[in-house]
């Protein structure tokens, strides 16, 4: 049987239970967006409230889903507050990271050893004229040491296979002596160098008489290898030469005459050491008084002395 409560036991009750507090307000924490520091106030608003009770604080295990959606939304509202931005846009990865610009620095950090030493490419143009100097010098040595090394020269024989004056007339018609000279010069040469052979060849060979050449020869060139002998032979011929004045003095006819002849060339030789880096040129002039009589057909033979070697 329940009993009706009477107006002094309502009062009663009312006067030992405490009094409640009143209901606390609700307040809104406002928290800030990286991106706003250019003076954009684009934020996430995220709702904090005050809790009365240990219930109701973060640290219940039934607050932590909501603790998640709360800091997804906070982020979520960061980048949308960066990606609204038109002045100041940024790239997000695949995996919803910003992404930041890397400075690259220019240059090598080699450039800052060059105070320490010379730089690469100085050593290597030191080391061209290193070299260069080197074999220069080396060079120069070996020239000096195939210098002394000159091709000896010996005249050997004068054959005088035709030799015939008389009168005639030249190109113009002017009447003087003429003179036909066909002979064959043996000439010995030797090379005393021991490192390198020579290139052997002349100038005109003349047959002079009276400062007039009446026959002319040339050496062709030839080889010679080191510490070598070698004979040749040129061919001297002159046709119809005209002496004009000199002619007067020329006492040849067929019953015999002598007529005094000088042989007059150059020998020169070139021997190449290294290459045509170094080469060895050499001159050698000769000179050799003869008398051609025309009653002796046997060759003219040449002694050592009877010719001059310059």
């Amino acid at each position: 049987m329940m009993h009706a409560k009477s107006d002094s036991d309502v009062s009663s009750l009312a006067a030992s239970s405490p009094p409640r507090s009143p209901k606390r307000p609700v307040y809104y924490v406002q928290s800030p967006s990286r991106d706003s520091h250019d003076g954009d106030k684009l934020s996430s608003m995220q709702a904090t409230p005050v809790y009365n009770s240990p219930m109701e604080s973060p640290s219940h295990p039934s607050f932590g889903r909501h603790s998640r959606a709360s800091s997804a939304s906070r982020f979520s509202g960061t980048l949308r507050s960066s990606s609204g931005r038109k002045g100041n846009q940024k790239r997000v990865n695949d995996k919803g990271w910003p992404e930041c610009d890397v400075i690259q620095e220019e240059g090598s950090y080699d450039d800052l050893d060059e105070d320490k030493g010379l730089s690469r490419r100085c050593q290597i143009i030191l080391g061209l004229l290193s070299f260069v100097l080197l074999f220069s010098v080396f060079c120069l040595i070996i020239w000096g040491a195939a210098r002394p090394y000159r091709a000896e020269v010996v005249v050997k024989s004068l054959a005088m296979d035709d030799f015939y004056a008389g009168e005639g007339s030249d190109s113009t018609g002017v009447p003087t002596k003429m003179v036909t000279v066909n002979c064959s010069l043996k000439i010995n040469v030797y090379n005393p160098a021991t490192m390198f052979g020579i290139h052997v060849t002349s100038g005109p060979i003349n047959l002079v008489y009276s400062e007039i050449t009446i026959a002319t020869g040339q050496l062709k060139k030839y080889y010679q290898p080191r510490k070598s002998h070698r004979t040749v032979s040129v061919i001297l011929h002159g046709e119809k030469v005209p002496l004009y004045g000199a002619g007067a003095g020329l006492a040849l006819s067929s019953t015999g005459g002598a007529v005094p002849l000088t042989l007059d060339f150059e020998i020169i030789s070139r021997g190449y050491v290294v290459g045509k880096l170094v080469k060895v040129k050499h001159r050698k002039h000769v000179s050799c008084p003869l008398v051609v009589d025309s009653r002796n057909t046997k060759p003219i033979k040449f002694k050592q002395h009877s010719c001059t070697y310059v």
